[in-house]
């Protein structure tokens, strides 16, 4: 018998697709990392980017990591840290091979708590860990002192629990509404997500109040005020959703659409749909950047950072016209961000019929990142990202570029792996 073909690339990319536009995610429940992580275990601890070993990891990253051990209790102090981390006794692993994702750094130990979003439409799971507060200075950029250890178990004895319990009551709280009209506040659910944590905050307020009614009236208090001091609450919520909708089209046999971006340390990487679990390393990316002031480009540090998940799914740059209060964070200009976000559609398979950006005529955000069109047109997904600084905490906020070179490997790769799909050269695609 012979063995039955891979559909063509046309076809699984619209599988592809399909998936990504029928995603449904719903915040289900906030639990310990420990207990709902496919994976975890009490000496792990996940980490931004595709794998390294740990004395691959170097500077803001290796602190985090370093640190992260510490707050956990695995470690006593810095140097018992990096001995242990040595020894394996302590282990690091990627984010994104535990169905997570993580801001900057990124780091998840087990006791810290996570938000788990369900894909309503495809059963499946992604998860993100807490924001940690206005400070500049926080674990995942890099930074421990008391006051971030402060932040760290203030989120997870007060504000993660009684979140938790609120939408364990109120039966899960969908999230696709919550984004759909944030896009139309002014948000693009990356680098802007003023509008979304008061439509969330609106959304699970009657949750939290039944809760108060039962005697839990300070901790409500304190989460309330917690959503009310911070405008990027919402920012994990978003990149756990995207986690969702981004894993329900991996794996599909022949597509070659992206479905995770990320960066640590040393490189940026890519995973495609139709390649398995292999990442597509290269260069690190650059940037276009407004720094906070007192720091400049010689402050900056690559650390890691998976929230461009956001954009691997069409937010992000690819709503960008959809959020011109940005200019005052991360600078450019209105022109200059229409024009950004039109030409993410050069390299997009479709558009999503619910998220739309109104300047475009309510035309919808741009999604499934074509590797074929990335490589034919030499137009790289552009992503909206906040910067780490050398001496810790965030310095910054700008629009990264990613390198070329790991999506000319993929593409390559696809070549190999379904040579009567495509012969490894760009193609076309606009023909097919």
């Amino acid at each position: 018998m012979h063995a039955t073909p891979p559909p063509s690339r046309a076809s699984a990319n619209r599988s592809a697709v399909k998936r990504l536009r029928e995603a449904d995610p719903v915040l289900v429940d906030v639990q310990r990392a420990l207990d709902v992580v496919p994976g975890m275990t009490p000496d792990t601890i996940l980490t931004s980017g595709a794998q390294l070993d740990w004395p691959q990891y170097t500077g803001g990253q290796a602190r985090a990591i370093a640190y992260a051990a510490i707050f956990e209790g695995l470690a006593a102090d810095m140097p018992d840290a990096a001995a242990k981390l040595r020894a394996g006794h302590i282990k690091v692993r990627a984010c994104h091979d535990h169905s997570c994702v993580g801001s900057v750094a990124g780091v998840y130990t087990a006791s810290m708590p996570v938000l788990v979003v369900e894909n309503a439409a495809n059963g499946n799971r992604g998860f993100c860990n807490f924001y940690e507060g206005d400070s500049r200075r926080r674990l995942n950029y890099g930074s421990y002192d008391a006051d971030v250890h402060r932040s760290l178990c203030f989120v997870r004895d007060v504000i993660a629990p009684t979140l938790g319990a609120a939408i364990r009551r109120g039966g899960g709280l969908p999230l696709k509404p919550i984004m759909k009209r944030a896009l139309h506040m002014g948000d693009e659910l990356h680098s802007r997500n003023a509008a979304a944590t008061l439509l969330f905050a609106r959304a699970v307020t009657p949750m939290l109040l039944e809760l108060a009614l039962d005697g839990a009236a300070t901790q409500v208090r304190q989460v309330l005020q917690a959503l009310a001091g911070g405008d990027y609450f919402f920012l994990r919520v978003g990149m756990a959703a995207a986690k969702a909708i981004a894993d329900s089209a991996h794996g599909i046999e022949g597509a070659s659409i992206v479905t995770a971006m990320a960066w640590n340390c040393r490189e940026f990487a890519i995973r495609v749909s139709g390649l398995g679990d292999t990442w597509f390393r290269g260069s690190l990316p650059t940037v276009q950047a407004r720094f906070f002031e007192g720091f400049s480009m010689a402050d900056l540090e690559w650390i890691g950072g998976e929230s461009v998940i956001l954009e691997t799914v069409g937010f992000g740059a690819f709503a960008q016209a959809a959020a011109f209060p940005l200019q005052s964070y991360q600078g450019g200009s209105a022109e200059a961000m229409v024009q950004m976000n039109l030409a993410m559609y050069r390299i997009s398979a479709d558009e999503h019929p619910d998220y739309q950006i109104p300047y475009l005529a309510f035309r919808g955000t741009p999604i499934g990142i074509d590797i074929a069109r990335v490589v034919e047109t030499s137009v790289v997904p552009l992503c909206d990202v906040g910067l780490a600084g050398r001496s810790g905490g965030q310095i910054g906020a700008g629009v990264l570029t990613p390198p070329l070179d790991c999506f000319v490997d993929a593409w390559k790769a696809f070549g190999q792996r379904y040579p009567d799909s495509n012969d490894g050269r760009p193609l076309n695609v606009q023909s097919e």
